[in-house]
């Protein structure tokens, strides 16, 4: 017997003030579903509501995860004037059989083009969200290549309840196979990959500690950037947070035009722009072939600028490091599994004189960031090398002249005897994937180049400011209220968005 649900999604997911937002929803049974729209922040600020909404029960298509769920309209709502920027909510609600049921939606209220209400813009990192979202069975970790906009978010995408194992990083005491992680998405019902994606995880908390603290923000998410490139005009600074793994050219091209011409970016965020991937489709339809990028039909084509890989593979000559300075292929993983299991979750400091550390007593090897464990999940790094007990990059994987590096902390790629998701007997670990888009080999000699990297804090100029965590889990330093990552914080967010 299948088990009763209420679900839905948003269309379009990112509008202005004035435009409408449909919501596509279904009940088991046909039951009316309550439905509230919210704006999340330091606050959560009610907007609307129907107590009882006329639903349908609609079956989930065979291809969904591919080709979206085309449910119909059953409400819809225009933006209001007054409605500021930011992530909302749509909580529904419905009873059926005498129990009752909750799912999430969202949209996102964007600022009018050139119109910017704040200085600041966070960008959300939507495209991970989807390409994680195994909602109707498919992901692009399982099998799938298109993942559909149009169709409801996982559970666990969109709201997770408290708990110990919420964070795919483990805090204390190492857990080498990730046991504590796993049992609370099973205990919650959750999706398998809701660890590694998805609005709770790290946008949240962030969302949460900088209003706390008086700053102000517009917000939009990875499809803006890639449908309007003058959606960063007026802005002083872009942030990018969490885990924004997967980035279009046309979102290249628009933040890295944005850097040159005067823009400051804060990547507060890791595995950033690993992954290139391409919106079909109207924007209804993420594509990304990854390690099966063979298979893309731009593959040995013209269009092969547009190829789904990572982005430093040979064939796209584009490495992620000349616009973030870092690259996951130089860092991997922290206080995951068997991954630097046992690490000290902070960065070793070497510069504390620079800017970002003011106010912060931080000293030369010093820890930054380790009792909450920043340093966790997926980091990023470059090549460097050593000058009298200081590091320097190489530049020979593309990190910008002048890029600083300001800390450092070990991390390193899944091979085959570590992987938390072991690869079939024919495929590539990910670190002789790594090796062999990167290097051109994936033998012991250029795995070897590629097998222990780092997580690295740094930042260069070049027209604007960047700089970058080089870790997904920044923001946990914020959430725990860790003094010395949230004076580093103020100290970015401060300058920067002058």
């Amino acid at each position: 017997m299948a088990r009763a649900t209420v679900s839905g999604y948003c269309w379009p997911q990112s509008v202005e003030r004035g435009e409408r937002v449909a919501l596509h929803l279904s009940c088991s049974g046909g039951n009316p579903v309550g439905v509230e729209v919210a704006r999340i922040g330091r606050e959560r600020a009610l907007v609307a509501s129907e107590t009882a909404v006329p639903v349908a029960e609609h079956a989930v298509p065979e291809d969904a995860s591919s080709a979206g769920c085309g449910w119909p309209v059953a409400y819809e709502l225009t933006v209001g004037d007054h409605w500021a920027s930011g992530y909302y909510e749509v909580q529904l609600t419905a009873h059926v059989e005498g129990r009752e049921l909750r799912d999430h939606a969202f949209f996102v209220v964007r600022p009018t083009a050139g119109r910017p209400t704040a200085r600041m813009l966070l960008v959300l990192t939507t495209n991970t969200w989807h390409a994680y979202n195994d909602f109707g069975g498919r992901n692009l970790y399982n099998g799938g290549t298109h993942s559909a906009l149009q169709r409801p978010m996982a559970k666990g995408y969109l709201s997770k309840p408290p708990g110990a194992g919420q964070r795919v990083s483990s805090t204390h005491p190492p857990d080498r196979f990730i046991n504590a992680h796993f049992g609370y998405l099973q205990r919650n019902r959750l999706s398998g990959w809701a660890g590694s994606a998805g609005w709770p995880n790290w946008e949240l908390p962030f969302v949460e500690w900088a209003e706390r603290e008086g700053y102000a923000f517009d917000v939009a998410t990875n499809a803006d950037l890639d449908h309007d490139p003058s959606l960063l005009d007026g802005y002083r600074l872009m942030l990018s947070v969490g885990h924004d793994e997967y980035w279009s050219a046309p979102m290249r091209d628009t933040v890295e035009g944005f850097i040159t011409g005067g823009g400051n970016v804060a990547f507060l965020s890791g595995n950033t722009s690993f992954w290139q991937v391409r919106m079909e489709d109207d924007g209804a339809t993420m594509v990304g072939y990854k390690q099966r990028f063979e298979s893309d039909p731009c593959f040995g084509t013209e269009r092969a600028a547009e190829l789904t890989t990572i982005w430093s593979d040979r064939l796209l000559g584009r490495p992620e490091n000349e616009m973030t300075g870092v690259s996951f292929a130089r860092g991997g993983y922290a206080r995951i599994g068997r991954r630097v299991p046992n690490g000290s979750g902070g960065y070793t400091i070497h510069r504390p004189d620079h800017w970002l550390f003011e106010g912060s007593e931080l000293e030369y090897g010093d820890l930054l960031g380790a009792a909450a464990t920043v340093v966790g999940y997926e980091c990023d790094g470059c090549d460097f090398t050593y000058r009298d007990g200081l590091p320097y990059p190489t530049g020979l994987d593309s990190t910008p002249a002048g890029f600083e590096i300001l800390g450092t902390s070990p991390a390193a790629s899944f091979t085959r005897e570590t992987a938390v998701r072991p690869p079939a007997a024919d495929e590539l670990s990910e670190l002789e994937f790594h090796a062999w888009r990167v290097l051109g080999s994936h033998d012991e000699t250029a795995c070897a180049r590629l097998a222990n990297g780092h997580a690295v804090l740094g930042t260069y100029t070049r027209g604007g400011i960047v700089v970058t965590s080089g870790c997904t889990d920044w923001v946990w330093g914020l959430a725990e209220r860790d003094v010395q990552v949230e004076q580093v914080t103020r100290n970015i967010l401060d300058r920067l968005s002058q």
